[in-house]
């Protein structure tokens, strides 16, 4: 079973990681924050639609 990481708990064990990765990795890296980013919006906005269609219909009933 995966364990969840905090963010502090991330940071510091990718210092070491950064330091020693290679341009094409680090890249790579920045794609998948640039995305995760990305993901964490369209999740906060589909919430908000969700919770503006309730909303609707509640008034509407």
């Amino acid at each position: 079973m995966m364990r969840e990481l905090s963010l502090l708990q991330v940071a510091e064990g990718l210092s070491k990681t950064i330091i020693n990765a290679t341009d094409q990795e680090l890249e790579a890296f920045q794609k998948i924050i640039q995305e995760s980013l990305k993901l964490r919006e369209g999740h906060k906005n589909l919430h908000k639609l969700i919770q503006n269609f309730s909303g609707k219909n509640i008034n509407a009933s």
